[in-house]
């Protein structure tokens, strides 16, 4: 006699509103941690990470104007502002009016500023040992929060 044949159980769905099935939670989470990775590196150089995204900008193009550099690191001039005064205030840059437009403020690294790329250097390979990944997966993964970030970026404006 041949059994008869089971019903196939129907697949369980995730509920859309679990919190682990979240992106916005798994980016902020992941955001946080990572963030958080960097403290014991930035500590040493005196900076908090929003002040070190300023300096990898300013280390890839200076001097750079307040409205350039924050399009750069997709902030609004007004929190770009505080960074900045805290960072010339360490002496690592300049903040310099245009004598021909006294509205634009050109940044600019010092001499102290541009040495403390050297000890930066060594930022990139501690994170990559700290977060025990390969170099690729973290390349693809950045790549993909690229495309999110353009993505989001492109719904956000309508």
């Amino acid at each position: 006699m041949t059994p008869a044949p089971q019903p196939t159980p129907e697949p369980t769905r995730q509920d859309p509103l679990e919190l682990d099935q979240q992106v916005c939670f798994a980016l902020a989470v992941a955001s946080r941690n990572v963030i958080a990775l960097y403290r014991p590196f930035l500590d040493p150089l005196g900076i908090t990470h929003p002040q070190y995204l300023v300096m990898l900008a300013l280390w890839e193009e200076t001097p750079v104007s307040l409205g350039r550099l924050s399009r750069r690191l997709c902030l609004e001039p007004a929190t770009v502002s505080p960074l900045l005064k805290r960072l010339q205030a360490r002496g690592l840059i300049t903040r310099e009016r245009r004598p021909e437009d006294e509205r634009a403020l050109d940044i600019s690294l010092t001499p102290r500023g541009r040495d403390m790329r050297a000890e930066a250097e060594r930022i990139p390979p501690g994170i990559l040992a700290a977060l025990d990944m390969s170099l690729e997966e973290l390349e693809d993964l950045r790549d993909v929060l690229h495309r999110l970030i353009d993505a989001s970026t492109k719904a956000a404006a309508g």
